[in-house]
């Protein structure tokens, strides 16, 4: 008699929680659908009404230029057509990078740059999680084997006024959706620096020599991982390399580069 008592009571139970979570499902769906009515969702570029959040419209989605193979092996630079396995960019033989390999997920376009621009000066951290879904797919040949993953940092006064580190943002939804370790203070901006913007090549690398350090644990905090550096936007490459040359000083010794979007030579957008 106990045991049937029991078990009636552990089944109210188990129907009792069902119904608390469908009428908390419930309540969460009329949530959303009053935040959708009061505010309607919008493209992230253009603001142009959307069917659903945190995503683009048709027009700025098909302005979007995905960075697909061919491309640089070294440098992820987009080519025209193929030019054969193994064959590298104009830039990278003229100038080899400090670091193994780059990828972008999008060329810096108008689109992308409203993006960018949004997500860097605008107050809006949670743009992060629309670059960083592309962002998996770009640098689908760097998850394996456990990397680390280490944002480009920010100097503390030039983090205070933005409040946030547009850079450490996309790692944290990068490291969600891949599963991979974050270490958001292995580098530090020890220097703060002009900005970038306006700025030659050589003189961005003039800006930013000597301007990064590594955490005094560095090795330790890496544990023999491979590093691959996340960031915004590969302009030149002036603050990835120095980045990179200040780990490799450290003793890591393999160095990758993820970013959301890249310049490229004969596109619409400069930076």
């Amino acid at each position: 008699m106990a045991l049937s008592i029991s078990m009636e009571s552990a089944e109210g139970l188990v129907k009792s929680e069902g119904l608390r979570s469908r009428l908390g499902n419930g309540l969460r769906r009329l949530s959303g659908l009053a935040l959708d009515m009061l505010y309607p969702p919008v493209c992230l570029a253009c603001q142009a009404p959307t069917g659903v959040a945190d995503t683009l419209c048709a027009g700025c989605f098909t302005k979007l230029r995905p960075i697909t193979a061919p491309y640089c092996p070294r440098l992820g630079i987009p080519f025209e057509v193929s030019l054969g396995e193994g064959a590298l960019s104009a830039e990278a033989l003229a100038d080899p990078p400090p670091f193994g390999r780059a990828r972008a997920a999008v060329v810096y376009n108008e689109v992308a740059r409203s993006l960018v621009g949004q997500l860097k000066y605008g107050d809006r951290p949670e743009l992060a999680s629309f670059c960083a879904r592309l962002m998996v797919g770009a640098g689908h040949e760097f998850w394996d084997g456990a990397p680390l993953l280490v944002p480009v940092p920010l100097h503390p006064r030039r983090l205070r006024a933005r409040r946030y580190n547009q850079s450490a943002e996309l790692a944290r939804v990068l490291g969600a959706l891949t599963k991979l370790p974050v270490d958001a203070d292995l580098v530090r901006r020890k220097k703060h620096t002009r900005q970038q913007v306006g700025l030659s090549g050589a003189g961005r690398e003039r800006n930013v020599a000597g301007a990064f350090a590594v955490h005094p644990d560095v090795l330790t905090r890496a544990k023999g991982r491979r590093i691959i550096l996340i960031d915004d936007v590969y302009t030149t490459g002036a603050t990835i390399k120095a980045v990179t040359r200040t780990l490799l000083r450290a003793g890591i010794e393999a160095i990758d580069v993820v970013t959301f979007a890249r310049v490229v030579i004969g596109a619409d957008e400069t930076i």
